[in-house]
């Protein structure tokens, strides 16, 4: 991981991008006076309402108000790509949809400048084949209401679809609003549009998804979600049976030096009573039901990635630093897009990545808490709840 330099110089539509390597991590002095917090931009929810899973790790004045990030730790999209082996890996063009409550007005002009700065390609609804496409949970092109919070949510989803797979098309489907209900609904239309994978960066608490879980159901399409970022415990609707459940991790190193991963102590994990597995081993995971993580990804606030939203939320805008397993599920999904598993139509996803586990970097270090058995909350060698079976390496397990 490098130390970056980021200044955006807007003037009239002209935005202009300054990438500047400075030190590394490991040897970057902190910078005297600063101070630096982790913000859920999504509020706690009651029962049969999702919050979103970012979290904005903010630069602090000694006023306690957020800086412009002209210094911070970040991955970029190359870095990402390089960590979980996937340079050079295509997705031929196929559609991965990303599911979120409310509109975000700047979503697309956002996603804009994070691809420019990376050098990824152009994507935007112009053209006779537009490559990202905006529409509400009915399929039409009325947004819901705005919100702020999960706009940030939104950019976070688009900019690591992109960083993981920078030729899938992106179809941002927004729910009326936070509820399961209308969440659900826009899993519908995010499946009948055509997408390969459908990344749900949110959850609650646990239900049985004998209702709300029958969305989440669309054989050969690969839909992730997020385990959560409370720590231990079980959350919806990572848990259904038919859904690929993506933990977290702390991401650590260089694109020259190599990478590391450990359990981040924020992913959610454990084994849910309510809802069954359909391709796990009960046997490995211990739990008779569905248990969660299926797999992970960087999720670690503190070792997080680079998106761009201009779009004003507590005084924190343009470049930011984000983490939460809202990260991961969208990388996972980016990924499963470029895989055999969709290509080929297996019923579900997941059931080849179990398959083929050998595909996958083991985590085994970390915990999100205390529990019984221990392989529930601990990383360890085999499968274990914070990271699943593992981090990408390459698609060869997904």
């Amino acid at each position: 991981m490098r130390r970056y330099s980021l200044a955006v110089l807007t003037a009239g539509a002209a935005l202009v991008l300054s990438v500047v390597g400075l030190a590394s991590a490991a040897s970057a002095s902190p910078v005297v006076g600063l101070e630096h917090r982790n913000v859920p931009v999504c509020a706690h929810v009651p029962a049969g309402v999702a919050s979103c899973d970012a979290i904005r790790h903010d630069t602090l004045d000694r006023h306690g108000k957020p800086l412009p990030p002209a210094r911070q730790d970040v991955l970029d999209a190359q870095e990402i790509r390089s960590a979980y082996g996937l340079t050079g890996a295509s997705s031929g063009g196929r559609t991965v949809a990303v599911v979120d409550a409310y509109d975000a007005p700047t979503a697309e002009a956002d996603l804009a400048v994070y691809r420019a700065a990376y050098g990824l390609p152009t994507c935007t609804s112009d053209g006779a084949d537009p490559c990202f496409a905006k529409v509400n949970q009915r399929g039409g092109a009325t947004p819901p209401a705005a919100d702020p919070g999960w706009a940030q949510e939104i950019s976070l989803d688009l900019d690591m679809v992109s960083a993981a797979c920078p030729d899938c098309r992106i179809l941002l489907v927004e729910a009326d609003s936070s509820l399961f209900a209308d969440l659900a609904a826009a899993v519908d239309t995010a499946a009948g549009l055509g997408a390969a994978a459908i990344s749900n960066s949110y959850g609650g608490s646990d239900v049985a998804g004998a209702d709300t879980g029958r969305s989440y159901d669309h054989p050969g399409i690969a839909i992730t979600a997020s385990t959560g970022d409370g720590g231990y415990g079980v959350s919806a609707p990572a848990s259904f049976g038919t859904v690929v459940a993506v933990g977290g991790t702390s991401l650590r190193g260089s694109t020259t030096g190599g990478w590391s991963e450990s359990a981040w102590s924020g992913a959610g994990s454990g084994c849910s009573r309510l809802n069954t597995e359909l391709w796990q081993d009960n046997a490995r995971t211990g739990c008779a039901g569905k248990a969660t993580a299926d797999v992970s990804a960087v999720a670690d606030p503190d070792t997080g990635v680079s998106v761009y939203d201009s779009y004003d939320y507590q005084g924190a805008h343009g470049w930011l630093q984000f983490g939460g397993t809202s990260a991961s599920s969208p990388i996972v999904a980016g990924i499963y897009a470029m895989g055999t598993a969709v290509a080929t139509r297996v019923p579900y996803p997941a059931a080849y990545t179990w398959a083929h586990a050998t595909g996958l970097t083991d985590v085994r270090g970390g915990s999100n808490g205390r529990c019984r058995p221990a392989v529930w909350c601990t990383a360890g060698t085999g499968w274990d709840g914070p990271t699943g079976l593992g981090t990408p390496k390459g698609t060869g397990a997904f």
